[in-house]
């Protein structure tokens, strides 16, 4: 037998030296484990994906040391074989680095393997940075064993749906015993039964086990849930590593079987694992945590507007964070209802966290007086009600800059995909939350937290309470935007399309069927799709969101500013 140690770690963007440090250590409790082999994810020496960096030669300077530190580590651990990624320098024609994988034992390496598949889609674009690698097997012994190894993308092509070259096809000429494969797979809902559905098929087709390791931790708006697992030809998945947390596990490897460490079977998986709202809280929370950390932050600022969405925001800041990290800040106007300020009140006393008030009539009203003196025209309208939004982005603006505060912007999908939200003003922030949850989810979400917590976190009054911006005397959402049950489904089909599980298509292709059976339900589609396109310049300026779904906006939804595309129906 022989026992291999998954090492499923938090590693940083940037931060050679720390990884380094993290790779280390994890290394030292492999050896004391008894392991052969310790496995690390993809990149995880410069962390997924330094994007740019790449070109920086100082940050390459920066990796050629990590380089040489983690040889030096080996030395110290003579009997233990490392398996790594990291960018590697290349000569030649064509890109000067690739994503490359190293096997290091004794300050040696003994085998150097290039990512062949680079992937260019949604959130990735290797092929900006990398050279892909020859279309070749790399086989090494291991003890009684010969592993071959892949990496993250060369793994996902085994149907040979999505590129010319299968690498599973030479790892299968070679004949591993075991194949491990080194991962940067990011988590949206779905990923996890996606990754196993996969890995299970390209195990059973070429009758090879395989061992799958995945980073954990945020990175900007990217979260990665680990998961890492273990998959048999006939088993199927057979081991899984914790999600959302850094893991550390040593598995035996034996007559094409994993094992434990003391020779019986590993536990079997969840193979349900987590509910939707489960899965969205543990990724936002762990999206949050990590991105406050690697940017310096240790508190958050929300604008509470005894709504809904700033409501769930500030819960699940509380959760990551703490309670006493978060400070709320309603900001009453001459049109906020009573509510706005009770509500926010009591929610702020549930979850445990400071709640300021600062008025903004006075402010509204003399720069509304100011601007007619000065520019000759009244502010009335869609102009004051903007205005009512950016004075209130202002001033938490003004609380983050004066307490070194992270201010989180509290806008859902279902607004920021239409537009449904005012530049400069509820847009400004540093990170989004629930900024890829459709309005629906983030009531089905804020629900779920009660239940978790078997008590009202927060309150039934603003769960219950018809959405509205209070801008304006009365002013309700569905003024401007079709009800929410059914907006959402056409930006599922309009934004997502084929991403889509198919529990969740086709209730939105039944919708969107439906509708175009009538003029009126035909014009309201295209008047979405409009929206939609005619709103791209805001997305642009927003802050970034934590990604949770197949398809988000920012670096996985592309799409010009100045375009014109008709035909929403065609």
């Amino acid at each position: 037998m022989i026992k291999l140690t998954i090492a499923q770690l938090n590693l940083t963007v940037g931060d050679v030296a720390g990884n380094v440090q993290r790779m280390v250590a994890a290394a030292r409790q492999a050896a004391w484990a008894g392991s052969q082999l310790v496995v690390f994810p993809e990149l995880a020496l410069s962390g997924y994906y330094p994007g740019d960096l790449l070109d920086e030669p100082a940050f390459l300077r920066q990796v050629d040391a990590g380089l040489e530190s983690l040889r030096a580590a080996s030395r110290e651990l003579p009997e233990l074989a490392w398996v790594f990624g990291a960018p590697l320098r290349r000569d030649g024609p064509g890109k000067q680095l690739e994503n490359g994988l190293l096997v290091m034992k004794g300050g040696e390496v003994l085998l150097r393997y290039a990512k062949q598949l680079l992937p260019t889609y949604n959130i990735f674009d290797e092929r900006r940075h990398f050279e892909p690698g020859p279309d070749v097997a790399k086989v090494l012994r291991v003890g009684a064993a010969q592993v071959g190894l892949l990496i993250c993308e060369d793994g996902w092509n085994d149907d040979g749906a999505d590129y010319g070259i299968n690498p599973f096809e030479r790892l299968r000429d070679a004949a591993p015993d075991l194949v491990i494969s080194i991962n940067a797979s990011p988590s949206n809902i779905g990923k996890r039964e996606q990754r196993h559905q996969v890995f299970a098929a390209a195990a059973k087709r070429n009758g090879l086990p395989i061992l799958y390791v995945n980073h954990v931790g945020g990175h900007d708006q990217l979260v990665y849930d680990g998961a890492s697992f273990a998959v048999e030809p006939d088993a199927g998945v057979v081991f899984e590593a914790d999600r959302f947390v850094e893991c550390v596990r040593t598995l035996g490897f034996e007559d094409g079987r994993f094992v434990e460490a003391d020779g019986n079977r590993p536990a079997w998986p969840d193979p349900v694992g987590l509910s939707a709202m489960a899965f969205y809280r543990a990724q936002i929370v762990l999206g949050l945590r990590d991105y406050a950390r690697r940017c310096g932050f240790t508190k958050a600022v929300v604008g509470c507007s005894g709504g809904i969405d700033s409501a769930l925001t500030l819960a699940l800041a509380a959760e990551a964070l703490g309670a006493d990290s978060v400070v709320g800040i309603t900001m009453p106007s001459s049109f906020s209802s009573s509510g706005s300020v009770t509500d926010s009140e009591t929610l702020c006393r549930n979850l445990g966290i400071t709640l300021l008030n600062h008025p903004i009539h006075g402010a509204v009203d003399a720069l509304k007086a100011q601007f007619a003196d000065s520019l000759g025209a009244a502010m009335q309208g869609l102009t004051l009600e903007n205005l009512q939004a950016r004075v209130r982005g202002t001033i938490l603006m003004a609380y983050s800059n004066a307490n070194g505060h992270l201010l989180l912007t509290t806008g859902n999908k279902s607004e920021v995909s239409v537009g449904y939200c005012t530049l400069y003003g509820d847009t400004n922030g540093g990170l989004g939350l629930i900024g890829d949850l459709y309005k629906t989810e983030v009531f089905a979400l804020s629900r779920h937290l009660n239940d978790a917590a078997g008590r009202e976190l927060i309150p039934m009054a603003i769960i219950d309470k018809e959405p509205s911006a209070e801008l304006a005397p009365g002013q309700r959402d569905s003024d401007s935007l079709p009800p929410y049950p059914v907006l959402d489904e056409l930006l599922k089909l309009l934004i997502e399309g084929e991403r889509l599980a198919a529990g969740e298509r086709e209730p939105a292709e039944a919708r969107m069927a439906a509708l175009r059976e009538t003029a009126e339900g035909r014009a309201l589609i295209e008047k979405v799709a409009c929206m939609i396109q005619r709103s791209e310049y805001k997305r642009r300026q927003a802050p970034p969101l934590i990604r949770l779904r197949a398809r988000a906006f920012g670096q996985g939804r592309q799409m010009p500013i100045a375009a014109v595309f008709p035909g929403a129906l065609s």
